[in-house]
């Protein structure tokens, strides 16, 4: 799932365990936890069906199985294509001139990357890797612009798709600014199981290293681990073969003041 996030890999300042940070008004639980597909949009339709728009046309688009950790494009490369996540999940990081990588989004499967492509960007501005074996689609820019011309539904629901992208983006960034790395990581873990958004909780979450998590919230990985342990004491969350298990009682760690 996604997820955008503008957060730095280095430690970030550590913040008293009892003190936490209110949120604006803005940033009430439901924008906190927008979701990043089209399909969770108040008032749309379900995600169009990408499988059939692609049968439609052969030219200028081709598909490529990845596997973990792959890189699908990296930082400076030609931007001539615009990615879809078929399934799978992909991870878009930035690398400052001095060496610092900060991770921008986690993405999921449903899931457009590289638009910016459309708006005459020569060269990539950030890396593309797969988090897990994916498929992705690839499509040319000249081709995805005639999509967005001859197809009117496909350019509503792209348009519908970058919009809740940046609603998401804007409320991470208000997370970052005002709230703890405490309730960062509690409202990472309620977005990457669906709570808080119209499509169906999924509870269970597939196992992810603290360091991905820590990278996520912009912490260090002993913080996650402290956190996941008291989550863990509390009843919030649990852990069995598949993964993490996440349980709603978890938001409190978000709506605490």
């Amino acid at each position: 799932m996604a997820t955008a996030f503008a957060t730095m890999t280095n430690s970030a300042p550590r913040i008293p365990l009892g003190r936490s940070w209110t949120l604006p008004p803005v940033a009430h639980l439901k924008s906190m936890l927008v979701s990043d597909k089209v399909s969770a949009l108040p008032g749309r339709r379900p995600a169009f069906d990408m499988q059939m728009l692609l049968s439609k046309f052969m030219a200028g688009k081709s598909q490529r199985e990845y596997l973990t950790g792959e890189s699908v494009f990296s930082q400076g490369d030609p931007a001539n294509a615009v990615f879809y996540i078929q399934s799978g999940k992909v991870k878009l990081t930035v690398v400052s001139m001095n060496g610092k990588e900060a991770v921008i989004a986690h993405l999921p499967a449903s899931s457009f990357f590289g638009e910016s492509s459309l708006t005459g960007e020569p060269n990539r501005v950030s890396s593309a890797n797969a988090l897990e074996s994916s498929t992705i689609v690839r499509i040319e820019k000249t081709v995805m612009a005639g999509l967005l011309h001859r197809e009117p539904e496909f350019a509503s629901q792209f348009l519908a798709h970058l919009l809740a992208r940046n609603n998401r983006m804007q409320a991470d960034l208000v997370d970052h600014l005002f709230n703890s790395s405490e309730k960062r990581l509690a409202r990472l873990l309620m977005l990457m199981a669906n709570f808080g958004q119209q499509s169906k909780p999924i509870p269970v979450i597939a196992k992810i290293s603290q360091e991905t998590l820590a990278e996520m919230i912009g912490t260090t990985r002993s913080r996650v681990s402290f956190f996941l342990n008291r989550f863990r004491d509390l009843g919030y969350i649990d852990y069995d073969f598949g993964g993490m298990v996440i349980n709603s009682s978890l938001v409190k760690v978000v709506l605490h003041d």
